[in-house]
């Protein structure tokens, strides 16, 4: 299995007021901006990243990271060979990832994931995460 990347996911009731501090402060960029989740990355390592995700219980469980995976279909067939709970199936999200949310030995959520081509997806429904 490769690892790609791993990026925490800091959760927020206002994502964009993140901006300033990460940008400004830190010295980050904006790697992808939407109203749910802004992407930092370092400019000198691009990715070194951290996300600043929307917190809304309506729409399901949260992650505390995402990580990028080489073949997310292996990691999935291997979860589930090993009994870990799924807490979202594997889904191919219409902005381009394939991915599936784990519960790890501590209960946090774990966004596991592989980029695509969007042209390769079907449309599905989504909550918004990378």
């Amino acid at each position: 299995m490769t690892i790609q990347r791993t990026v925490p996911n800091i959760q927020s009731a206002c994502p964009q007021q993140s901006r300033e501090f990460y940008v400004d402060v830190l010295g980050f960029e904006v790697a992808m901006a939407k109203d749910e989740i802004i992407t930092f990355a370092s400019p000198q390592h691009p990715m070194v990243q951290l996300s600043v995700v929307r917190h809304d219980v309506s729409i399901g469980p949260h992650p505390s990271v995402s990580i990028e995976v080489g073949d997310v279909d292996a990691v999935h067939a291997k979860a589930i060979a090993q009994g870990v709970k799924i807490v979202y199936p594997l889904t191919d999200e219409p902005w381009g990832v394939r991915r599936f949310f784990v519960l790890d030995p501590n209960g946090a959520v774990v966004n596991i994931l592989s980029h695509v081509s969007p042209a390769l997806l079907p449309l599905s429904k989504g909550i918004g995460v990378e």
